[in-house]
C-alpha cells in the first residue's frame, strides 16, 4: 500500500534545524512531500526578512545536504490568501493532490481540520531554542545564530547579513 502524500507549510524566515526535523519527521510518513513556502509575497521586514527565492535556496541545498531524494519533495512559494476561509481552496489550487498536512500552527491546523484534511502535528525540537524568531533576534544582536541553521542556510544568510539587509530593519 501507498503511503500518503503529505503538505508542510512555513514561512522558513529562515529555515532552522527544528524544521528540518520536522521535514525529515514527514518524509517518513510520505511518499511525497510539499513544502509550501508560505507569506512568499512577503521580504525585506524584520519578522520576514528574506524573499522566497532566498527561503526556497535554503530549504534546497539544505535537502540536498541531507542528502534526502529530490524526487520526493517538491518546494512551492505560496503568498497570503485574501481571507483564512479561503486560503485552503487556493492550496488547492496550487499543490494537485495531498493527504495529510503537517503543521503545528494552530490557524493551520483549525483550517484543514475544518476541511476535513488529516493534520499531524510533528514534535516540536527544543523549540525555545530552534525558532525563527530566535535566529533572527541573534542576527541582529550579533549573537552565535548558525549552530541554529543547517550549514547550507548559513551560506546563503550570511552574505545578506553582511549586504546590510538587517541593518536597514532594526
Amino acid at each position: 500500500m501507498d503511503k500518503p502524500v503529505g503538505l508542510l507549510i512555513g514561512r522558513f524566515q529562515p529555515l532552522h534545524l527544528g524544521h528540518l526535523k520536522s521535514i525529515n519527521y514527514a518524509l517518513k510518513g510520505v511518499d511525497h512531500l510539499y513544502i509550501l513556502v508560505g507569506s512568499s509575497q512577503k521580504s525585506h521586514e524584520l519578522r520576514n526578512p528574506f524573499t522566497a527565492g532566498e527561503r526556497i535556496l535554503m530549504i534546497r541545498n539544505a535537502l540536498i545536504d541531507e542528502r534526502l531524494d529530490a524526487k520526493r519533495y517538491l518546494i512551492i512559494p505560496i503568498p497570503d490568501a485574501i481571507g483564512h476561509a479561503v486560503w485552503t481552496a487556493f492550496i488547492d489550487q496550487v499543490v494537485p493532490k495531498y493527504d495529510v498536512v503537517f503543521s503545528n500552527d494552530r490557524l493551520t491546523i483549525q483550517l484543514f481540520r475544518e476541511k476535513g484534511v488529516q493534520v499531524i502535528e510533528p514534535d516540536l525540537y527544543e523549540r525555545k531554542v530552534y525558532s525563527a524568531t530566535e535566529v533572527r533576534r541573534r542576527i541582529i544582536e550579533g549573537e552565535d545564530w548558525k549552530s541554529l541553521v543547517p550549514p547550507a542556510v548559513a551560506k546563503v544568510v550570511g552574505p545578506i547579513i553582511k549586504k546590510g539587509r538587517f541593518k536597514a530593519l532594526e
